[in-house]
């Protein structure tokens, strides 16, 4: 029998892995600090417990990209996913599933696998080259001394305070003919997307900003402070009504080209990611909920018909920048014999970190057996979303995201709305099934999301 791989950690990410290791044959130690140590989260000890939601959101595989992420993982066989279904609960058009069956699904399935042995322990560092080949799976509550072992191994200091997030725009959704390209002082090139506000403008946005609902923070995240370099828009608001202005809204430096004037404010968006798909609003990490940002946002001239892959958020978090610390096989490149999956390496949701998990898996499963592992097409949702955190994402600017559509290599031809997604989903599939190596096949459409 080979040497097993380590895997630390039993949530999403972690099961998955362990599953895809053993069932391609390769023995798995599973460490789980649960019940031994419990985070300010987890109420059980159970593997892949859902501690928020319920849902691993819409479930569409023809039009929808995390739809698609499911339907690429269940032809993967995924246990997450295996389990998901078997516990389903109506959801419309989304996967729900009952935690408490789901969670003892995946665990009574692993414990049961005689290639997994399962130890509950924490362990306190990075795993040793002794372990050989492991997995660090540990998500947004890594314990802290595995935490700082981390930061002590990588030099980066991200770990422990307030992810201040920033939304992300389609650039396709931005409307070029009020927004225009340039750099304040036309320094660097015209590298930013500028959105104009005159004073009327900007005074209704700072009013709409300030009245706007908030998001509480959950109670084990009170006793974290903000990370001053990256206030909320808001707080910077209730500072004064000219502190966004001179702040990530100034316009110094810029003129519109229509009217030949520096505008009052400035909203600026910054390219996010290789393709140049998404683009990041500058400076707008933000706690408004979701459907006040999408209201708000909107009143942006250039952005009233905005199309948002991220929209922005305030949490405590722990994750790595991936895109500078990982190279593209989920390995650190400090400690190649560790690989990292979930969210922990800056992705955002359950079936992203399940998906992770899913690649880190069978990456270590493939070394194991004396095989090169095998990464998926980037026309995947599976490799658009590892490209992404291996270093399609722009380092400086990292942070959490979810699978979307603007993830993947833009397409030869470009239709337009529900077909523009089809041809995404269909092309995916296709790679997928050969990446795989199984028979093509179309999934037969779900309700619309």
């Amino acid at each position: 029998m080979s040497v097993p791989v380590h895997v630390v950690g039993a949530g999403l990410a972690g099961s998955e892995a362990a599953w895809q290791i053993a069932s391609a044959g390769v023995p798995v130690v599973l460490h789980e600090m649960r019940p031994v140590r419990m985070t300010e989260a987890h109420r059980t000890e159970g593997f892949a417990e859902l501690v928020c939601s319920n849902s691993f959101r819409a479930d569409d595989p023809l039009f929808n990209a995390v739809g698609l992420l499911h339907e690429e993982m269940r032809r993967a066989g995924s246990l997450i996913l295996r389990a998901g279904d078997a516990h389903r609960l109506p959801a419309g058009a989304a996967l729900a599933v009952d935690r408490d069956g789901f969670s003892a699904e995946v665990t009574r399935t692993l414990a049961e696998h005689p290639l997994v042995t399962v130890v509950r322990e924490e362990v306190p560092g990075l795993p040793p080259q002794a372990w050989g080949s492991a997995i660090v799976a540990t998500g947004p509550l890594t314990a802290p001394a595995l935490a700082a072992d981390i930061r002590r191994v990588t030099g980066e200091d991200a770990l422990a305070f307030f992810d201040a997030i920033a939304p992300i725009v389609h650039r396709d959704s931005i409307d070029m003919t009020v927004a225009w390209m340039q750099s304040r002082y036309d320094k660097g090139g015209a590298d930013y997307i500028n959105c104009p506000l005159d004073r009327a403008q900007y005074e209704a946005f700072i009013a709409a900003l300030l009245a706007a609902e908030k998001t509480e923070f959950r109670a084990w995240e009170t006793d974290t402070p903000y990370f001053d370099g990256c206030l909320p828009i808001e707080v910077m608001a209730e500072r004064g009504p000219d502190t966004l202005r001179w702040g990530p809204m100034k316009p110094v430096g810029l003129r519109d080209p229509r009217t030949g004037r520096r505008p009052w404010a400035v909203v600026q968006l910054r390219q996010d990611n290789a393709l140049g798909t998404l683009w990041n609003m500058v400076g707008f990490q933000t706690k408004l909920k979701y459907a006040e940002q999408v209201r708000l946002f909107r009143t942006i001239p250039g952005l009233e018909n905005a199309e948002f892959a991220r929209l922005g958020g305030l949490h405590r978090n722990t994750f790595l920048n991936s895109p500078r610390l990982l190279d593209p096989l989920l390995r650190l490149k400090a400690a190649p014999h560790v690989r990292f999956a979930g969210q922990i390496t800056g992705v955002e949701g359950y079936v992203e970190s399940a998906a992770i998990g899913l690649l880190a898996g069978r990456f270590a499963a493939a070394e194991a057996r004396g095989e090169a592992p095998s990464a998926p097409p980037l026309e995947t949702a599976l490799g658009a979303l590892l490209a992404h955190i291996t270093g399609g994402a722009t380092a400086e600017t990292f942070q959490p995201m979810n699978i979307n559509f603007g993830l993947f290599p833009p397409l030869a031809e470009a239709p337009k709305g529900r077909e523009r997604k089809r041809a995404y989903c269909e092309r995916a599939l296709r790679a997928a099934d050969a990446w795989l190596g199984r028979p093509h096949t179309l999934p037969a459409p779900r309700a619309a999301a």
